[in-house]
């Protein structure tokens, strides 16, 4: 349950950099994440909670 977590954040992470790149850089170094600027907090959570309800 905890890979799915750590998982959903990374990837959500990633989502976030993507629509936003001038404002938030994620970079995945080995089993640890390089992040630096803004995060939606709110969407963050989502999907968090999202992953360990067993959603998408």
């Amino acid at each position: 349950m905890e890979a799915k977590a750590a998982n959903a954040v990374i990837e959500e992470l990633e989502r976030q950099a993507a629509d936003a790149p001038q404002r938030l850089r994620v970079q995945r170094q080995g089993d640890r994440v390089d992040v630096r600027g803004e995060i939606d907090v709110d969407a963050l959570v989502m999907v968090v909670v999202g992953s360990m309800a067993g959603g998408p």
